[in-house]
This record gives C-alpha cells, sequence and structure tokens, in this order.
C-alpha cells in the first residue's frame, strides 16, 4: 500500500484525508441513526398510557424530551397540549425542524466528498500528464519520469473513483434513512396529537 501512496505522488494525499473524513462520517451516521435511539417504537404507548392516567407534569415532559429525538417532539406537543390543534402542530413542526437538522448533521460534508474526489482524481491525472510530458526533451525522454508521470495520473484517477463511489453510496442511503425517520416520527406525532383529544 505504501508503495501505491509512493507511486501516486502528493496528490494522493486529499484523497486519503477525504476518505478518512467520509469513513468517519459514515461510522458515526451508522452509530447515530438507529431507529432505537431516534425513534423508539415503545415511546408512543408510554406518552399514551400517561396522558390517560394524566400524569403528564412538566417533570415527566422533561423525561420525554431527554429521552430520544422523537420525544423532542412530543415533549413540544405535551407542553402546548391546552392549545388548539393547529397550534400544537405548529410547535411540532417548529421542533421537527430542529431534529431534521440534527438527523442531517454531517451529510452534506459526505456529499461534499462524494463530488468532489472524482475532481481531486483528476487533479492528480493533469499533474501526472504535466510529469509525462516533461519527460520528453530535445535528445529523447526520460524514461523514470515518463513512468512516474503514468503512475501518478493512473493511481490518482483511480483513488478519485474509489473514494468517491462509496462516499456517494453512503450518502444516498443516509438521505433515504432520514426522510423515512422524519416521516415515521410525524405519523407518531399525528397520533399523539388525536391521543390527547385536543380542541380543533
Amino acid at each position: 500500500m505504501w508503495e501505491i501512496i509512493l507511486a501516486a505522488g502528493w496528490p494522493i494525499w486529499p484523497l486519503i484525508f477525504a476518505s478518512i473524513i467520509a469513513l468517519a462520517i459514515i461510522g458515526e451516521r451508522f452509530w447515530s441513526l438507529r431507529v432505537e435511539i431516534i425513534a423508539p417504537s415503545d415511546l408512543l404507548p408510554e406518552v399514551q398510557n400517561l396522558l390517560n392516567q394524566g400524569t403528564i407534569k412538566k417533570d415527566v415532559i422533561a423525561k420525554i424530551r431527554e429521552h430520544s429525538l422523537l420525544g423532542e417532539i412530543f415533549a413540544s406537543a405535551l407542553v402546548n397540549s391546552n392549545t388548539s390543534a393547529a397550534h400544537i402542530k405548529e410547535a411540532i413542526e417548529e421542533s421537527g425542524r430542529s431534529v431534521s437538522y440534527k438527523l442531517e448533521k454531517y451529510l452534506s460534508t459526505l456529499g461534499t466528498i462524494a463530488a468532489v474526489a472524482p475532481l481531486l482524481g483528476l487533479l492528480g491525472t493533469v499533474i501526472g500528464m504535466v510529469d509525462l510530458f516533461s519527460s520528453f526533451t530535445n535528445s529523447g525522454h526520460d524514461v523514470a519520469i515518463f513512468a512516474r508521470g503514468i503512475s501518478v495520473a493512473l493511481y490518482n484517477t483511480a483513488a478519485g473513483i474509489v473514494v468517491a463511489v462509496p462516499a456517494m453510496i453512503f450518502y444516498r442511503f443516509f438521505r433515504s434513512k432520514v426522510d423515512d425517520l422524519i416521516f415515521d416520527m410525524e405519523q407518531q406525532a399525528l397520533k399523539l396529537i388525536e391521543s390527547m383529544g385536543v380542541r380543533k
């Protein structure tokens, strides 16, 4: 591996740095976007049960808010339980925007890496071609410089694709997962509003 890095020249280092960041983001998002952490299925029945018992107090709402991101949305609805359904939905939408921002954390960076990696590979290719053409002189050409130019061009082109493709795949995967989580939380929030029996 080290021999490949040396053969690819200095243009490979930005790609290596980008790949490390991409791997870190992918690992972090896999860990953070687990359904049981974001929107646990047992939270809605628990809150509905508390509503039926009439035990929703400020301290209980605070615990619900700290429970999960879905809990944040539920808490915003419960705080406004004495208002109209339209006002509760507005509070839920505002809370939902905050939750959505948290779910999309780092995804723009991953998408940027997916878009920029091929360009970094292309930069390495151009630099390799410059080295390649510089090997030609009036007295012939330097085989060592010619071979190095080809190595830099090909390795950087390949590295750009190797970094970009997984980054784009996981970017799309996480975007889809975030959309699914947001939709699920919206549906659960609507069920909570129905359980609260608020006025129109």
